[in-house]
């Protein structure tokens, strides 16, 4: 009994220890286990895509991602976690999403979802799942208008400072254009312009240090030059990539990066010809069955290839590293075979026999849409006339006339966008538009309605006409004359200068006449000899200008003997300038025109001989036709027209005119000088008295001078700004 208590005793403790062996164990490995990755799936919610990752534990915090445009991907890094799912790729083929690719390194795991198209998103947490909501897939008419990749939402209400533009070449040859912001709030935009990538950094601005051209050429990756510069509330920069290249662009904080790298090639995917691009393979046959060659590059492509019963002969091939398609082209084009793709179906036949059956098909759609039922639909359209549109699906021209209803044909029939069976009616009241045609041609009328009722952008043109004129005139003249009344004057007038001569003065000739008592004389008019006043007729002077004068007489002690004479001068200096700001805002590619002046009265002789009173016009006149051009840029055909009231004439007032015509490509919130006149016109001239005025010093008194100088300039300046949705024209 008391062995067996021992045992039992001695087993109780083994099994004890291994209890709390177990129990430590387990602690420890529960202590040390990491989060892991569960599933990977996809739904729609409120048609969003959004992307759930069940954990086995939540996260702490939000991970950090980025994504890339070419190829369009989502890149997610969660440190401290690790694949529990026990395979690498998830396949999805839902919506925008391909597939999800899991890697893992270290004490990090990256999930790269493969996407259609390039698309950006939003990260919550929620409890033990990441979500990952991506952004709405952008409409056709969408599409059609604007490929500009929202990178992140512009958060700031005021416009903050860029802190600096910095150029870093990274691994693979690849080039980090690397931009400090204010803060995380700044919103960017990214765009491919052709071979250029735009960055727009909304409401913000750029020091004038940073705006300049960057040639980063030298440090041997794709980037050539990066352009940075304001524009209106936003920072543009443009990196001018060269070669084959793609990019993508992530935000860390406050830094942005835009990384371009050359994009590598597939030896397997060379091109070798127009248009063919698959994997390369090899084949040699000697005088084999066409049908059996065919199902070789079946086999090669894993493509399900549908052969025709008339598809026969054989065939000697031998090729080397050539692309599967190349060589498909060559087998059907050296036996007169035609290919119809489906999915991932091809249908191989004569060239004869898929005419025939593509006809067939094309009549049966044909008989099939003649007996289709027909449908309504109502449109309502918000930027464009119901009006317009119903002309330009009729097949009328837009100026034509329409009675409301529709058409079923005509001499326009060629450009009818309707089905010879369809109608339309428009709704000038409520802008609306009813459509009635099959359904397949009411989808075709939709969709292009879609891209053409859009908002409009809209340009906002400033000019500034400048009117300068800058006039002098200077006139000197002299008035001689002399009478002789002895038999007639008894006092002696003025004053006393020596012996017995006197002097007098006067303001002018007339004056010292009446004070010498000569003006009682019929004869006082004759007196004169030489009679050359200041010329004030020239412009120089203006119409009101009258020149001074100065008048003195000398005379004898009796009386009887007279010397008169009168000095006028004038001297003009005139300064002038009209600016002129006529301002219009009108839609992309829509002519508008503003004018502001008077018309003139002028007779004008009619058939029956009598005269009739038309009128001229004498405006300041803008007409401008903005083309806003992708890179924001705005072309303009430009008329500008400043004519005034000229000189008063028989038939009425003549106009002078100043016209300028001219077609401009200006940046956005540009200044452009496109026009400018100037025009000196001088002139001197002088009279005098043969002979007498020819003589130093004396002859003065016997000759007139004057001088003028007359200059004016005109310059004409544009500036157009486009007016964006969220700043409005004060």
């Amino acid at each position: 009994m008391n062995k067996n208590y021992q045992e039992y005793s001695r087993m109780s403790l083994w099994r004890n220890m291994a209890v709390a062996i177990g129990i430590g164990v387990l602690a420890t490995v529960q202590a040390f286990a990491q989060t892991e990755i569960k599933s990977i799936t996809s739904l729609q919610q409120a048609g969003v895509e959004v992307v759930r990752i069940e954990l086995s534990q939540p996260l702490t915090e939000l991970p950090k991602g980025f994504t890339v445009q070419t190829p369009p991907r989502i890149a997610i890094d969660l440190p401290g976690v690790v694949n529990g799912m026990g395979r690498a790729m998830v396949d999805i083929n839902q919506g925008n999403l391909r597939s999800a690719n899991v890697a893992q390194a270290g004490e990090r795991t990256r999930i790269v979802l493969n996407l259609r198209q390039a698309s950006g998103y939003r990260a919550e947490l929620q409890d033990k799942a990441l979500l990952l909501v991506l952004d709405a897939a952008p409409t056709a008419a969408a599409k059609g208008r604007d490929d500009t990749v929202h990178f992140s939402q512009s958060l700031n209400a005021e416009p903050e400072s860029i802190r600096d533009i910095d150029f870093r070449r990274g691994q693979d040859g690849a080039g980090r254009v690397i931009v400090n912001l204010p803060s995380n709030q700044v919103g960017v935009d990214i765009q491919q312009q052709g071979k250029t990538l735009v960055v727009e950094f909304l409401r913000s601005s750029l020091p004038e240090a940073l705006r300049r051209r960057m040639d980063v050429s030298d440090f041997g990756s794709p980037v050539q030059f990066i352009s940075s510069s304001q524009t209106g509330d936003r920072v543009r920069m443009v990196v001018e990539p060269k070669g084959a290249w793609e990019h993508s662009a992530y935000q860390s904080d406050n830094q942005f990066v835009l990384e371009v790298r050359p994009q590598k090639v597939d030896p397997n995917k060379l091109t070798a010809g127009p248009g063919y691009a698959g994997d390369k393979l090899s084949l040699n046959f000697q005088n084999i069955e066409v049908r059996a060659l065919l199902q070789v590059i079946a086999d090669f492509t894993n493509f399900n290839v549908v052969t025709s019963d008339t598809v026969t002969g054989n065939v000697t091939l031998r090729l080397k590293d050539v692309p599967w398609d190349q060589a498909l082209d060559i087998i059907m084009q050296a036996k007169g075979l035609g290919l119809r793709k489906s999915g991932n179906v091809l249908w191989i036949a004569p060239k004869d026999e898929l005419a025939a059956k593509e006809k067939l098909d094309l009549e049966s759609k044909a008989q099939i849409s003649s007996l289709e039922p027909l449908r309504t639909q109502a449109v309502q359209l918000n930027y464009t006339k119901a009006e317009e549109v119903a002309k330009g699906l009729t097949g009328h021209s837009v100026g034509g006339a329409n009675s409301g209803g529709g058409s079923s044909g005509g001499s326009n029939a060629a450009t009818r966008l309707l089905s010879p069976r369809g109608s339309v009616m428009f709704e000038t009241r409520t802008n609306q538009l009813f459509v009635t045609d099959i359904p397949s041609k009411l989808e075709e009328v939709m969709a292009m309605i879609a891209k053409i009722d859009i908002p409009v952008r809209q340009v906002l043109i400033e000019a500034r006409i400048v009117e300068a004129n800058d006039t002098f005139g200077r006139s000197l003249g002299v008035k001689l004359g002399a009478s002789d009344l002895r038999a007639q004057q008894g006092g002696i007038p003025g004053y006393n200068v020596g012996g017995s001569n006197y002097v007098t003065i006067g303001g002018n000739y007339n004056a010292v006449g009446s004070q010498t008592n000569q003006g009682a004389s019929s004869s006082y008019s004759n007196t004169q000899f030489v009679n050359l006043p200041a010329n004030v007729s020239a412009d120089a002077f203006g119409a009101s200008a009258s020149a001074q004068t100065f008048a003195l007489s000398l005379f004898n002690a009796t009386a009887n003997r007279f010397l008169n004479l009168e000095l006028s001068a004038l001297e003009a200096d005139g300064k002038g300038k009209i600016v002129s700001s006529p301002r219009v805002i009108t839609a992309d590619q829509v002519k508008a025109l503003i004018e502001q002046g008077e018309e003139l009265p002028y007779q004008v002789a009619t058939s029956s001989g009598a005269t009739s009173i038309q009128f001229k016009k004498a405006v300041l006149k803008l007409e401008v036709t903005p083309q806003i051009t992708p890179e924001g840029s705005v072309i303009l055909d430009v008329d500008v027209n400043k004519d005034s009231r000229g000189t008063l004439t028989p038939q009425g007032y003549a106009i002078n005119n100043k016209h300028v015509k001219t077609q401009v490509l200006v940046e956005n919130g540009g200044t452009v000088v496109i026009g400018g006149i100037f025009t000196q016109d001088e002139a001197e001239q002088e009279q005098k008295v043969p002979m007498l005025g020819d003589i130093p010093y004396v002859g003065n008194l016997f000759k007139s001078k004057s001088r003028t100088s007359q200059k004016t300039e005109l310059l004409i300046f544009l500036t157009p700004k486009v007016v964006t949705e969220r700043a409005t024209v004060r």
